[in-house]
């Protein structure tokens, strides 16, 4: 890949030899002198609150991954990476794509941001999409379940994702910190480096990171294609032992930097992102990404007696992707974009506290090329929210509300003449939280939803190779809706906890792709057509670890979701099965293992067109050992798929064709100074 001709790019990657070797005089100085000490950098609080709770306090259901557990458990994705987490599942494009899917919803539903602003780049419009950003330098991944999270955003009916990666510091620093990592080997054979630093003078904090990630093609037990899609339409069952054209390299890196002072700080960051990874559905094609984003970011405290404190964010993105076919570009997908946001917390009126927000978003999506499938879209959002917690006793009340206007243009396309269309939904939630004891609380939400309908379910019109569909979209639509309640039982005592969860949501207008029957004369695919119809989601969450002897722990998590068309009692495609797990974890001084099982079961309910998934067992352990030094070294050897099933996730379109990785693994080093 060629990065002269972006001096963005060109300028962040002069300075990382420089960096390290600034980074390495300052470890060596410090272990000179015997007076290193690792800086704890500040805990990020949760997005699920923003009045920055820890996650025991909050109403809403949360997930958070951090630190060494994050560590352990990163994948090349995304979705790969918080596949497994109580009520979510992954997309599972191929091992290079994969959006999360949180209780059945994707897509636009789930809304994925980067230190508390939306990402701008185009993997909610199809599956082959990469996510642009890569967990190798993630610093804290936070998942919200439910609509309860529509704060961020009035699209998130699903929950939010929250990629938290430090690029710019909010807290004052004194010396040097970071990390370093590298593995090698998997089931793609993977070979990854990454490094992160943060210096600091009390003054002025520095961040920059740098990633390294290359694959080659997975290695799958059994065919690609599956037997029951070769029994059905006869697809031919080759490419044994390796799913072809899964192969990826990409880098990345940032720099940022921030005045601190006592309260509060200010701070801009620069990152890039490559990726050049195959398609999968298609040996001849390969995706060529590239993200450059710009963040500014604020947050002023203790300012008064009516507004304590104000925060302000601010994105810039330029992303760009192209699907080559035999070395030429054929389709051409852009980006181009701000986002933003301004929050203001009040001071306690009586004993509530809250905050007031404004968010704003204005982007330019382009399609160019004989295979685009919808048109140049402007897409112009604001947003007014509100968020407020009571706390009585042993009760705390919350409630958040948002209103907003979205404005789409979309440019002519094929033969439809420019279109506009605008919305104005409304939002909000309420909220509660009781403690009953020390041990026990039970928390529970009630929302409603509006989400306005995205630029490709409105103005859709084309073949869409990646789904093997020629979509159409109608704009014509009106927002939807929902109403939701989820509940979750909490337990707490020492070591031990125990979350069991339960939740309903009911859709009066849900927008969904269905089969129309028809085939496309000119593409010969089948037509499908964007439609709004009555659906409900529910399901179960649980998750639990028990301290059952000295140094082990017993982990378990299950969920379970049911989705379904109430307009004909039809099932939702692609909605995962009822899912079981569990673990054993034992850490003493320096020496860990872990096992770890996670089992889905058949999925036999199905939507028309879709075939059934057989069940699989996943098994996979990890073993560490911390090495006897001052920089904090560890090594690991992560084994997946143990038992060497063939694993087809439900969830994916290419389920089919492209099962997940055979038994592999993985060797790695860690380091934290």
């Amino acid at each position: 890949m060629n990065y002269s001709r972006n001096p963005h790019m060109r300028a962040a990657f002069a300075f990382k030899p420089l960096l390290v070797v600034i980074a390495a005089l300052f470890a060596n100085q410090a272990l000179a002198a015997d007076t290193h000490t690792a800086i704890d950098l500040a805990t990020v609080p949760v997005t699920g609150n923003p009045l920055g709770v820890s996650s025991d306090e909050l109403v809403v259901p949360i997930s958070i991954l951090s630190g060494r557990e994050l560590s352990l458990k990163r994948e090349s994705t995304l979705g790969d990476t918080l596949n497994g987490i109580p009520g979510v599942s992954a997309t599972s494009f191929g091992p290079n794509s994969s959006r999360p899917v949180i209780r059945g919803l994707d897509a636009e539903r789930v809304r994925i941001m980067q230190n508390g602003i939306g990402i701008l780049d185009a993997s909610s419009l199809s599956f082959d999409h990469a996510v642009s950003l890569d967990p190798l330098v993630i610093e804290q991944i936070e998942v919200i379940r439910g609509p309860a999270a529509l704060l961020y955003g009035g699209s998130a009916v699903g929950g939010v994702v929250n990629a938290i990666d430090h690029r710019i510091p909010t807290e004052k620093l004194e010396g040097i910190a970071g990390r370093a990592e590298a593995s090698v080997g998997g089931a793609d054979s993977q070979n990854n480096l990454a490094g992160v630093v943060d210096i600091g003078n009390g003054k002025i904090a520095v961040h920059a990171d740098a990633y390294t990630r290359k694959t080659s093609d997975l290695d799958i037990p059994g065919f690609a294609v599956s037997s029951r899609k070769n029994r059905v339409d006869g697809t031919t069952r080759d490419n044994r032992g390796r799913l072809v054209n899964s192969n990826a390299s990409s880098e990345g890196g940032a720099l940022g930097a921030s005045l601190t002072f006592d309260d509060g700080y200010a701070g801009i960051s620069y990152s890039g992102f490559r990726n050049n990874y195959g398609t999968v559905a298609d040996p001849a094609v390969r995706a060529d990404m590239q993200s450059d984003r710009w963040d500014f970011g604020s947050e002023i405290r203790e300012l008064g007696n009516v507004i304590e404190r104000i925060k302000f964010k601010l994105a810039h993105t330029d992303y760009q992707h192209q699907e080559i076919e035999s070395g030429a570009v054929g389709t051409t997908f852009k980006n181009r974009g701000l986002e933003g946001s301004f929050e203001a917390g009040h001071a306690s009126i009586g004993n509530m506290k809250g905050v007031l927000g404004v968010q704003f978003q204005n982007s330019n999506f382009e399609a160019l090329g004989d295979e685009a499938f919808v048109p140049s879209v402007n897409t112009q959002s604001k947003a007014l929210y509100i968020y407020e917690e009571l706390p009585l006793d042993q009760l705390k009340l919350s409630f958040g509300g948002r209103i907003e206007h979205v404005a789409l243009n979309a440019g002519a396309f094929k033969d439809d003449s420019a279109k506009n269309n605008s919305f104005n939904p409304a939002s909000y939630a309420f909220g509660g939280l009781y403690t009953f004891n020390s041990n026990w609380s039970l928390a529970t939400n009630l929302s409603h939803n509006e989400r306005a309908p995205s630029y490709f379910e409105l103005y859709a019109n084309g073949a869409h190779l990646a789904t093997g569909q020629y979509e159409i979209g109608n704009p014509n639509f009106d927002k939807e809706r929902s109403n939701g309640v989820d509940a979750q039982m909490r337990w707490k005592e020492g070591k031990n906890s125990f979350n069991f969860g339960a939740y309903y949501t009911r859709f009066s207008s849900f927008l969904g792709l269905l089969g129309t029957g028809d085939i496309d004369a000119e593409s010969e695919l089948p037509i499908a057509q964007f439609s709004s119809f009555a659906a409900t989601f529910k399901g179960l969450e649980a998750d639990g670890r028990f301290n059952i002897a000295d140094n082990l722990d017993l982990t378990l998590r299950g969920d379970y979701v049911r989705a379904t068309n109430r307009d004909n009692d039809d099932p939702l495609p692609r909605i995962a099965p009822l899912r079981l797990g569990g673990g054993l974890h034992y850490q003493k001084n320096s020496f860990g293992a872990r096992m770890d099982m996670l089992h889905a079961f058949k999925q036999d309910r199905t939507s028309e067109n879709e075939l059934v998934t057989d069940s699989y067992t996943n098994l996979s352990a990890i073993v560490t050992y911390k090495l006897p030094t001052k920089l904090g070294l560890e090594v690991y050897a992560k084994a997946n798929n143990l038992l060497d099933q063939e694993i087809r996730e439900h969830t994916s379109f290419l389920k089919d064709i492209a099962p997940q990785a055979g038994r592999s693994l993985l060797l790695g080093l860690r380091a934290d100074f």
